[in-house]
């Protein structure tokens, strides 16, 4: 099954594992993607995350989960 969505974000971000468990207690499947592990994305990123994107790559939320976006992948 492919996941339904994208979180961004970096080991030891409270906010990161925030955003993982509510979307686990959701039920909601997602693919974590570390914005260390590669140039490109921590340059992206820097230190602006968790960021949720829907399977396309359309930005859902950044560093809290939304009602909006709950709905969005629901």
């Amino acid at each position: 099954m492919q996941s339904k969505a994208r979180l961004y974000g970096r080991a030891y971000c409270h906010l990161c594992e925030e955003m993982a468990q509510a979307l686990r207690s959701l039920g909601i499947e997602f693919q974590e993607i570390d914005v260390d592990s590669d140039p490109a994305l921590d340059e992206s990123y820097g230190e602006n995350v968790p960021v949720l994107t829907d399977a396309g790559g359309t930005e859902l939320c950044r560093h809290r989960l939304t009602p909006e976006a709950i709905k969005k992948l629901s």
